[in-house]
């Protein structure tokens, strides 16, 4: 991502949205995040993700993760749109539990590094592609994912990585391909096993490898 790395503090821009004008650090306040961008409004495979985030969004707010979205049209656009997400959930009296930034000069999405050059609009100018930032309570960008405009999002993959994320914030831990919560850690290879038998009451395995380097060492939160 062009001028933003794993990290880095992630811009205090400010926007207009379909909650009014926001700066996105107050916005967040103590909170992690996760700003996710769209295409464009009215399209289809936008209108099935923002239609899955938000009957998902109490599983964000579970984990303390406030969620905003972006597209690069109007609020009025946003406020048209989200009529027909909460339709498609069959949910059209409810509104969308979270807002849209209104990026209709692509300035943001300029700045973010979110413009997909193979995907343009009716006149000829890139569309957003579908960017994942999750940004933590320090502000700074903890995991960064980038879909083309064509390929929808998995949202029960970006739970789990918030899960890893959150967990391995706070523990000396890894967690191993396809981990889910509540299954076995890694123990960090910089720990000692002094530090690890300390840290980790409940035990730590390690599999045996041809190397016979015990790098794999396994635990049970």
């Amino acid at each position: 991502m062009p001028g933003l790395l794993l990290g880095d503090e992630f811009p205090n821009f400010e926007a207009d949205t379909t909650i009014g004008r926001i700066k996105l650090h107050d916005f967040l306040g103590s909170s992690w995040g996760i700003l996710f961008s769209h295409p464009k409004d009215f399209t289809p495979v936008c209108t099935t993700e923002l239609a899955c985030a938000s009957r998902i969004s109490d599983e964000f707010k579970k984990r303390g993760v406030k969620m905003i979205a972006l597209s690069i049209d109007s609020v009025e656009d946003h406020h048209n749109w989200s009529k027909d997400v909460m339709a498609f959930n069959s949910a059209a009296e409810t509104s969308l539990p979270f807002p849209i930034i209104a990026d209709d000069k692509r300035e943001l999405s300029v700045q973010l590094g979110m413009l997909d050059p193979d995907e343009r609009d009716e006149d000829g100018m890139p569309l957003t592609a579908r960017c994942v930032f999750v940004i933590g309570p320090d502000k700074k960008l903890k995991l960064s994912i980038l879909y083309p405009a064509t390929t929808g999002r998995n949202f029960d993959e970006l739970l789990r990585v918030i899960d890893s994320l959150q967990l391995t914030a706070q523990k000396k831990v890894a967690t191993p391909v396809n981990w889910k919560p509540g299954e076995e850690v890694m123990v960090i290879p910089s720990l000692s096993e002094g530090e690890a038998a300390v840290l980790f009451p409940n035990g730590v395995t390690a599999k045996e490898v041809p190397s016979g380097k015990k790098y794999l060492r396994y635990t049970q939160l």
